[in-house]
């Protein structure tokens, strides 16, 4: 008896003193390196490997301690936590590669990378909101053109997809006008680039219209002010906030080069509207050139790929507010660059009435203004494709 109870207490003492994995002070020593290297190398390297500088990194950390979203742990830093998040939606690396990039396992990255995503969907409550219901400055500096025609305009709205990894038993429900499963996003975007409203989740099969409307009827969805409307593109219907293009009419400012200039009022009004909506555009590129997991096969499960679509907009706005951006192109360099959105399905609405009256007055009201300038000789007016 005496020797099995000696036997139990050895085992026991073994037990406790734990196992040995290696010399842990060269693999701290390892990690310390390794995040040095993303944040404090350079603003180029910061940039490249976690989509934004070393000031924007290192105030969005202390932001995210303030508000008591992220914590230090004995083993992770905040800073760590976040590079973790930022280094995996920048560059679209898989939890193995990451895991071994930061000499952390699976595991370990994992639970940050959820940690990091929850608090993002906090903080998009403070960054994803309407800033001001004053006319934009886009708009007021450009009189006979913008000015006052699109006066009380706030924004315009748009859909996109993104992919998305779901069940087999899902994927047909998903797949919409896009060859792989995808998830239909509604973003409402300022003259600023900056997202003032976002609604992820929606199967990529569902029609916008019917994203539109779910958004339009939530509690606490998209509310429209009093006398403002935002822009939209021809897959919308004409409704009270919600101002399209004519159909059936050239539209997008490619169909308006080499000197092919508006001959009717319907589509001098569409190409002063394309010109001012390319802004979502603009701000969809941006957000899927910054984050390479909206442009690929995601490796996350379904409701985190919808926090995620939300956290980069959010993340998008915070880097935007806080200093010049490189990833942003003006407008010129976009459409140089990047091919116009095309086979768009119509709303299922048709126009509200008032609405459509609305939008004729603007373009009659438009078409009269230019024909006056051109028979007084005046330049002010200037509608070709370059000046967009």
């Amino acid at each position: 008896m005496v020797a099995i109870w000696w036997r139990d207490s050895d085992g026991r003492r073994s037990r406790g003193r734990g196992a040995k994995y290696g010399p842990l002070v060269d693999r701290d020593i390892s990690r310390t390196n390794t995040l040095a290297r993303l944040i404090d190398a350079s603003d180029a390297t910061c940039i490249k490997q976690l989509r934004m500088s070393r000031p924007v990194f290192h105030k969005l950390c202390s932001r995210l301690k303030e508000r008591g979203l992220l914590v230090d742990t004995f083993h992770v830093s905040v800073e760590e936590q976040v590079a973790i998040f930022l280094y995996m939606v920048g560059q679209h690396h898989t939890n193995a590669s990451v895991g071994f990039s930061f000499w952390r396992s699976g595991e370990t990255v994992s639970r940050y990378f959820n940690a990091v995503l929850q608090a993002m969907g906090q903080l998009a409550r403070d960054l994803i909101y309407v800033k001001s219901t004053d006319t934009h400055t886009k708009i007021t500096s450009s009189p006979n053109r913008f000015y006052p025609y699109f006066k009380g305009c706030i924004g315009a709205l748009d859909g996109t997809h993104i992919r998305a990894c779901v069940p087999a038993n899902m994927v047909d429900r998903f797949r919409g006008r896009k060859s792989y499963p995808s998830q239909n996003v509604l973003a409402v975007v300022d003259f600023d680039l900056r997202f003032t409203y976002v609604l992820a989740g929606w199967e990529g099969s569902a029609h916008d219209s019917l994203v539109l409307q779910d958004a339009l009827s939530r509690p606490a969805g998209l509310k429209i002010p009093e006398g403002k409307f935002y822009l939209a593109d021809a897959g919308y219907a004409a409704r009270p906030g919600i101002l399209p293009p004519y159909r059936g009419v050239r539209y997008h400012l490619n169909e308006f080069a080499e000197s092919r200039e508006p001959n009717t009022p319907k589509e001098l009004f569409n190409h002063r509207h394309s010109s001012l909506r390319t802004t979502v555009e603009r701000a969809f590129g941006t957000l899927k050139n910054r984050f390479k997991i909206l442009s690929h096969k995601p490796f996350i499960p379904l409701k985190s790929q919808i926090k995620v679509v939300v956290a980069c907009c959010a993340l998008h706005n915070w880097i935007l507010e806080n200093g010049p951006d490189e990833y942003v192109w003006d407008e010129s360099t976009w459409y140089s660059h990047l091919p116009r959105s095309s086979g768009r399905v119509r709303d299922r609405d048709a126009d509200v009435r008032e609405w459509a009256a609305k939008r004729d007055l603007l373009a009659q009201q438009m078409w009269d203004e230019r024909e006056r300038n051109i028979a007084s000789g005046s330049t002010a007016v200037v509608t070709r494709t370059t000046d967009v």
